[in-house]
């Protein structure tokens, strides 16, 4: 199957209720792989992706057959079904968690990349 991005670049953030932080170090890297698995098997291709204790960052390029909406609930909800099932919170995550995607074009995607992500050391230059 071809894929294709087109660059539409999108940078999420998905944060837990009242931005308590229910996200273990120890499980970060789970939910992050699984995280990953969602955004590629939707025709997507994800550049970085970071757990805090409340919030997950993730930058993404779409296919043009999906949208923001459509990937951001796929996301949340397989991502909060995932972590519920597996016990990797110490309470369950709630479903109204606050999601916000940034679209970046190729120049602003460049620049968010090097202030940000590599500044702060989510990716590696």
């Amino acid at each position: 199957m071809k894929i294709e991005y087109n660059n539409l670049y999108t940078h999420f953030i998905f944060t837990t209720l009242h931005r308590v932080p229910l996200i273990s170090e120890k499980f970060r890297e789970r939910i992050e792989k699984y995280i990953t698995g969602i955004v590629n098997n939707n025709d997507s291709q994800l550049y970085a992706i970071y757990a805090n204790t409340e919030h997950v960052h993730f930058l993404i390029s779409r296919s043009p057959k999906l949208s923001e909406e459509s990937l951001a609930s796929i996301v949340a909800e397989s991502s909060q079904r995932f972590i519920n099932q597996n016990n990797l919170c110490d309470n369950n995550l709630s479903g109204k968690n606050l999601h916000l995607p940034f679209q970046y074009q190729n120049r602003m995607l460049t620049e968010f990349v090097n202030t940000f992500l590599i500044k702060r050391n989510i990716i590696v230059k």
